[in-house]
């Protein structure tokens, strides 16, 4: 096998979960499955089907003949001609009413539904464990105080479990978008050559009550809650994109969470995984790079530029069908989900095992505290006897001062003795040492967590408590 291509998704990144259910068995051990739905369908509506041929059908329906599906196709161009072929080389009671009435899009385009949904599924599986480790980060990490950044400029205080919180807004958005696309997912049912069920009212002798209970007896047995009401000969290939579009909000969640912890452990404040034997870089053997959010990003850039193949696609279309869409979806739609699988591994991952520095967090704070309380010290200034005006001139300069001091000179921030050497503010040192309480400045953060935490999360982790406890398995 190392002398051919094999994908990276398959080998490096997506989960076995992942990769089973778009597999080739799987793919198509549901064809058969919805061919028993359509043969069962239409004897329940009165076509000369029997018992026997549907339980020939059901005895067959998982042990596939690849060997002769795969010779069949090399002589006829036609994957579901072969499939049908090599079903009723197995079932010859039953092969003369295999595919009655279908079309290939009948097998293919159903299929593709069911593999997107449950290939859904096991996102949103992923993405609230993801969210469940994030809670939990943010809970105990609620209370302590961090410096804050607009523009990676140090601003006001907030918390490391606050700034966690932000990162889980986005996750809770992505997953009302999984579960609206999901619960909207419809089978394309047995729609026909251009979508107007014509061969089916010609088998049921032109009742069209029956076409139209065809279609919801297949999505029943299918576990669906209906068909899409009219199609061409496929499904809406805006379907595809839709999909996809929950899968690159996720990516874009994922790499926004990525740029942060890299920054974070550029400052030595917060930092991946990094195990015992890992080597950062060959030839820098002290680094500890960011590997796995590094990773995320590259796999999350991935799965956001592949959102344009189903919008190339949805759009380029021909009125009731062109194939131009095949080879696309083949492709775009299975690896866009290998690749957010991997992303939500990685993220588990890294959440579960990140590494928060106090001492550093608390030193680069205490850096720049000073100048983020010259509104308090005023404040207090001014309750001593002072005039607002005069002293908010003095802290102007004077922060100046200290900030020069800081960047031309390499030294410390002597803002604080600054201040305290001025008769006008009337403050000692140690009165002004006391203001520097870093809890003082981070407004509701601390609280705002537990708020969010409480009403949001936890509904949502009590929803989907079935699946809490996933652990990812990290291959490299």
């Amino acid at each position: 096998m190392n002398d051919r291509y094999t994908s990276p998704l398959s080998e490096r990144y997506a989960s076995r979960a992942m990769q089973e259910i778009f597999s080739p068995d799987r793919k198509f051990r549901t064809w058969r499955r919805l061919w028993i739905a359509l043969a069962r369908s239409e004897q329940e509506l009165g076509l000369d089907i029997t018992d026997e041929q549907i339980e020939e059908l059901e005895a067959h329906k998982d042990d596939i003949n690849y060997e002769d599906a795969i010779r069949r196709e090399r002589e006829v161009r036609h994957d579901v001609m072969a499939h049908v072929y090599a079903y009723g080389l197995l079932c010859p009671k039953a092969k003369g009413i295999i595919h009655l009435g279908a079309t290939s899009c009948y097998v293919g385009d159903n299929t593709d539904i069911i593999l997107m949904a449950d290939a859904l599924r096991l996102v949103r599986s992923k993405l609230v464990n993801v969210i469940s480790e994030l809670s939990a980060f943010a809970m105990e990490y609620r209370s302590l105080p961090t410096l804050g950044f607009t523009h990676f400029q140090p601003a006001q205080p907030t918390t490391v479990g606050k700034r966690a919180t932000l990162w889980i807004q986005d996750l809770l958005m992505d997953l009302d978008d999984l579960n609206y696309v999901l619960d909207s997912l419809r089978l394309l049912g047995s729609k026909g050559t251009t979508g107007t069920q014509a061969s089916f009212l010609e088998l049921f002798e032109g009742d069209h009550e029956k076409c139209r209970r065809l279609d919801q007896l297949i999505a029943d047995k299918m576990g669906f809650p209906g068909c899409y009401p009219v199609s061409g000969q496929t499904y809406s290939r805006k379907v595809d994109s839709r999909v996809l579009s929950v899968l690159a909000g996720i990516a874009q969640s994922a790499h926004k969470f990525t740029n942060d912890l890299r920054l974070l452990q550029h400052l030595k404040e917060v930092e991946e995984p990094f195990e015992k034997k890992q080597i950062g870089s060959s030839a820098m053997a002290y680094k500890r790079n960011p590997m796995r959010s590094e990773r995320i990003a590259s796999l999350s850039n991935y799965v956001m530029s592949a959102l344009m193949n189903p919008m190339l696609v949805s759009s380029t279309q021909w009125f009731e069908r062109t194939l131009d869409d095949s080879a696309n979806k083949r492709l775009s739609v299975p690896e866009t989900f290998l690749a957010i699988d991997g992303i939500l591994d990685l993220y588990m991952n890294v959440v579960d095992g990140l590494k928060v520095y106090p001492k550093v967090i608390e030193k680069h704070l205490m850096a720049e505290l000073p100048f983020m309380a010259t509104e308090n010290i005023m404040m207090d200034a001014v309750k001593a006897g002072g005039d607002r005006q005069e002293l908010h001139e003095k802290i102007r300069q004077l922060s100046m001062q200290a900030g020069a001091r800081v960047k031309e000179e390499g030294l410390d921030n002597n803002l604080l003795e600054l201040i305290a050497s001025d008769p006008s503010f009337n403050l000692t040192i140690d009165e002004l040492k006391r203001s520097m309480d870093p809890s003082r400045y981070v407004g509701r953060a601390p609280q705002q967590t537990e708020d969010f935490v409480n009403e949001y999360v936890r509904p949502v982790l009590e929803k989907y408590e079935d699946v809490l406890g996933i652990k990812a398995d990290i291959k490299v």
